[in-house]
């Protein structure tokens, strides 16, 4: 049995803060906060750092990236899925949901032969992993031919959160035609005639959108995997969502929206990045404004992993949250969406993905990470 015993730590538990703390693990799991002695254990000394539970991000395409770092250019998914298990643990994210979109072959490698390939790739990769890499499948709802691949990815229970997304042009992201042809041109280097066509089959492919939205849900629900929705604009489409079964709200685009998933019970979710930089890439609602309102349940990484641990951290004073309040959106909050009961949180019983934080020149990083009482991740810095 390995057993840890981790002294000196300011310790942020699921409701408070505590000083010159302690916590013992063993056999990976956390069996007791601040008990008498470490009993044998293994001494790891954090005096100075923070220790927080492992982050859970329920949103990250960076592994795109780490698949196509340029347009076309493409490597080794094994190799990918290495790179991208390595930058989230040194990120403090200890269970990460890889989104993957299935859009046909519209944008890039968002095409669903290859985003299902390589959603088995993190599945054949996890158990090498240093952090629990999970999937998340994102639908473009305007594709009719995706549902058969999502349905067998959930059969081979090599899916585990499912979100719905619409990005035809004049609603969410996009305001109108002309975001959207400006988007694909600049992302994806598109000629005018592959715009005009791109278009034109969005638009014309909405039709059954209803109808294969309705099947990938119950599915899901079926298979007991949380379902999301991305890109709420109107209260309306967060009751109809609601209505079908979706329990989560991706990055809704305004505070109405935002409101209306809370009021209904749902997760919502914001974008890290988006508190970092102090607005939306998109010009949506400002996430900081969503913590202030109280409609921010979880933050994720969306495309920056690093951003998390640093948005956590300075939450407190942008927001005038408490140091526990804004921990729960990256731990407590996400972990409940997703139906992890085993983590989420510093309390006995729980899963041991920790996270030592160091304070260097100002700047907060991850500086020891533990996934599953094992260390993953460590950094020594001069200070902190």
């Amino acid at each position: 049995m390995t057993r840890l015993y981790l002294t000196g730590a300011r310790l942020v538990l699921r409701d408070a803060v505590l000083d010159d703390a302690s916590v013992l693990i063993e056999d990976g799991i956390i069996t007791a906060i601040n008990p008498e002695s470490g009993n044998g254990a293994e001494n790891v000394d954090l005096r100075g750092k923070t220790l927080i539970p492992g982050m859970i991000d329920l949103h990250c395409d960076a592994l795109e990236k780490e698949v196509e770092p340029r347009p076309n250019v493409y490597f080794p998914l094994d190799f990918a899925c290495a790179q991208a298990d390595k930058r989230n643990a040194a990120a403090g994210v200890t269970t990460v949901y890889h989104a993957l979109s299935f859009a046909n072959d519209e944008l890039g490698m968002r095409n669903n032969g290859f985003a299902a390939s390589v959603a088995r790739a993190v599945h054949a990769w996890n158990p090498h992993g240093l952090v629990d890499n999970r999937v998340h499948c994102r639908y473009e709802v305007t594709d009719p031919t995706a549902p058969t691949v999502l349905l067998e990815l959930m059969a081979a229970n090599e899916m585990h959160l499912l979100s719905v997304m619409d990005h035809s042009p004049g609603q969410g992201q996009f305001k109108d035609i002309a975001a959207f042809r400006d988007y694909l041109s600049r992302t994806y280097k598109k000629s005018e005639a592959e715009l005009d066509t791109l278009v034109d089959n969005k638009l014309a492919q909405a039709d059954g959108a209803m109808a294969r939205i309705r099947l990938l849900i119950e599915a899901a629900r079926n298979k007991g995997i949380p379902v999301a929705s991305h890109d709420d604009d109107t209260p309306d489409k967060v009751e109809t969502l609601h209505t079908l079964g979706v329990g989560i709200s991706e990055f809704p685009i305004n505070l109405e929206s935002a409101r209306a998933a809370r009021d209904r019970g749902m997760s919502t979710v914001f974008g890290a990045p988006n508190i970092l930089r102090g607005k939306s890439q998109s010009g949506a609602v400002r996430a900081l404004d969503a913590v202030q309102a109280g409609l921010a349940e979880c933050l994720c990484a969306d495309y920056h992993p690093a951003a998390l641990i640093v948005a956590v951290f300075r939450l407190p004073e942008l927001a005038g949250i408490g140091l526990d309040d804004a921990v729960r959106l990256v731990s407590y909050n996400p972990a409940q969406a997703a139906g992890l009961i085993d983590r989420g949180e510093i309390s006995a019983g729980k899963r041991a993905d920790l996270v030592a934080v160091a304070h260097v020149n100002g700047l907060v990083q991850a500086s020891v990470v533990f996934s599953a009482g094992k260390r993953v991740f460590e950094a020594r810095f001069d200070h902190g």
